[in-house]
């Protein structure tokens, strides 16, 4: 199948062809540098990840532009405000959209042009299209002159009648000949001197329009035509519309040729915006716990021109879905393999990992379907954990077990969460050096079967937030059984909550096609009367559940119960809690409030 857009231009899906072979000239309208980019921002930067991804996946060397706008009404109101130059007003929002970019592991554009570092060009295109015809000077102003081009409202179908000449224009553009024309140059006015955004031109002291700024900086960098431009859907009409009527009217040459545009993020179903008011920032998503690489998988799960409602439950789903995915992957990488296996034991991950990527590959080439394309991962971590079953402990077939990790990842240089889940779960040295430590001692503490110390040890790591995890080990003897471990997750808090306990469930190896062999769960207790709720993943069968805080006890349920015996085992946990806490419920495959007698 080839890789196909669905282009605004055409309103039709469209078979991608780049100007060159093999080489994708890209621009992506990037953030106005007010404020601090808001979620919803960063769905439509996330999609220009996304979209170079998969380009340079498919082997296209890709140069890829998103420009800063910092100078513009808002940027100029803002350093007014603050009584600070234009420059110094807006630097700390691009330090912030950088470290954002970062957070969210959305690789750098090529280059991040500056509308104040291309006035020269501004000037220039101006210029040309006063030569044209196209524009024309009022006042120390410049318009552009919708009517003399013809293929104005091609990109958005906007009916240019229902603009009639006599409406209402703003207070600074009585000068214009039409009032559907727009400003390419804006006369100064005093406050734009004030904080540094004036420049000298043919016309006289002034700044430049919007839409200039967006045409000439992606022509600059990447020709008079090249093949896509993206953003946001809000930017269609007039921002795009504008930059068409601009870019082809000064040379005569098609602008870009693919138009792809991200739709909405929603918050309780509402578009989100800085002008509403119902925004989250990243920062503040953070401090409540959520984790980046749970919102790129949330952002994954809806194609890129569908509404996508923002919820906290969605995020929790997706960070349950982020481990499950990561589990699988780190269990089969951490098998033990062996070169030259049993010639009866028939290799099958070679097949499932082929069949992985064609379905990944298919969904992607459909105008970068990932909601689909995440289905195809989904699907195959069961095959994954079946075969790792199936096996019982003997060593698997090494080129088997790489072919596997190599379908991981290359989905993941598309996806992007595993990698950065991989970096949020990085212990701090000092840390990783005292587990070590621990970890050898308990081992030391099994090997000469004084299980009391080597439970007292693990007990100590839990205080601590650590994990172990026995796992395999080829060809030790009595050392067969290792350790794995890391940390338990960062707990999502809602804004209703008032405060969170995390509870620790250990479990025992896979049911249901897959294995977590560990989760975590968070009992929220806000007030007397309030309701909690445990909430366990449909995983496998528990050994303990561990609560810190207040109520500190560690509950053994069994010995290594088997899959077949959860729901009575779920049914035996009890916790002896105040009599003010309230029930604790199961959500899972066998939900059953369980009381706090």
């Amino acid at each position: 199948m080839p890789l196909q857009f669905y282009n605004t231009l055409t309103r039709r899906l469209e078979e991608f062809v780049p100007l060159r072979p093999g080489q994708v000239g890209m621009y992506v309208c990037g953030p106005t540098v007010y404020a601090p980019p808001h979620i919803g921002n960063l769905r439509t930067f996330f999609f220009a990840d996304v979209l170079q991804r998969y380009l340079e996946y498919r082997n296209y060397q890709v140069k890829f532009v998103m420009n800063l706008t910092d100078v513009d009404d808002k940027t100029i109101n803002g350093a007014r405000r603050e009584g600070i130059s234009l420059a110094e007003y807006t630097e700390p929002f691009v330090s912030l959209f950088f470290e954002d970019l970062d957070a969210l592991g959305i690789q750098r554009a090529d280059a991040y042009p500056r509308a104040t570092s291309h006035i020269a060009g501004m000037v220039e295109l101006i210029r040309q299209l006063m030569d044209r015809g196209l524009a024309y000077e009022a006042e120390g102003s410049v318009y552009y002159r919708i009517a003399a081009f013809a293929g104005y409202g091609k990109l958005s179908r906007v009916d240019l009648d229902a603009s009639r000449q006599g409406e209402r224009v703003a207070e600074d553009e009585y000068d214009k000949q039409d009032v559907r024309d727009f400003a390419l140059w804006k006369a100064a006015k005093p406050e734009d001197d004030a904080v540094g955004a004036a420049w000298d031109t043919p016309w006289g002291r002034g700044r430049p329009g919007w839409h200039i700024e967006c045409s000439v900086m992606s022509m600059e960098e990447l020709g008079d035509t090249f093949d896509i431009h993206g953003g946001g859907v809000d930017l269609t009409f007039p921002h795009h519309e504008d930059e068409i009527a601009q870019s082809e009217g000064a040379t005569g040459k098609p602008f870009a040729r693919y138009w792809l545009h991200g739709e909405h993020l929603l918050l309780d179903a509402g578009k989100m915006s800085k002008s509403l008011g119902n925004v989250f920032r990243l920062a503040e998503l953070l401090e409540r716990g959520v984790r980046p690489s749970a919102i790129r998988y949330v952002f994954l799960s809806a194609h890129y021109r569908t509404k996508l409602n923002f919820t906290f439950e969605a995020l929790e789903a997706a960070n349950h879905a982020v481990r499950r995915i990561r589990g699988t992957r780190d269990r089969l990488r951490d098998y033990p393999p062996i070169l030259h296996p049993d010639p009866m034991d028939t290799p099958v991950l070679h097949e499932s990992a082929a069949r992985a990527l064609a379905a990944f590959s298919e969904a992607m080439d459909d105008d970068l379907n990932t909601s689909v394309a995440l289905a195809a991962l989904n699907m195959f971590l069961p095959e994954v954990n079946a075969r790792l079953d199936a096996l019982q402990g003997a060593p698997i077939n090494k080129a088997e077990q790489q072919a596997a990790l190599t379908a991981f990842e290359r989905m993941d240089r598309v996806f992007g969460f595993l990698e950065l889940a991989d970096r949020e779960s990085t212990p701090e040295a000092e840390l990783a050096a005292w587990v070590e430590e621990r970890l050898a001692e308990r081992q030391a503490a099994r090997l000469a079967r004084d299980f009391a110390r080597a439970d007292a040890v693990r007990a100590e790591l839990l205080e601590r937030n650590v994990v172990v995890e026995d796992t395999p080990r080829a060809g030790c003897g009595p050392c067969r059984i290792g350790a794995r471990w890391s940390l338990v997750e960062a707990v999502l808090c809602p804004p209703h909550a008032r405060s969170i306990t995390t509870i620790l469930l250990l479990a025992a190896e896979g049911i249901d096609g897959f294995v977590a062999r560990h989760e975590y769960a968070v009992f929220m207790h806000r007030e007397a009367g309030s309701e909690g709720t445990l909430r366990t993943s449909q995983t496998s069968s528990l050994r303990s559940c561990h609560l810190p805080g207040p109520h500190r006890q560690k509950l053994i349920v069994g010995e290594d119960p088997v899959a077949a015996d959860r729901e009575r085992t779920i049914a035996r946990l009890r916790l002896r809690l105040p009599e003010h806490t309230p029930g604790l419920g199961f959500e899972g495959v066998n939900p059953q409030v369980i009381g706090s007698g």
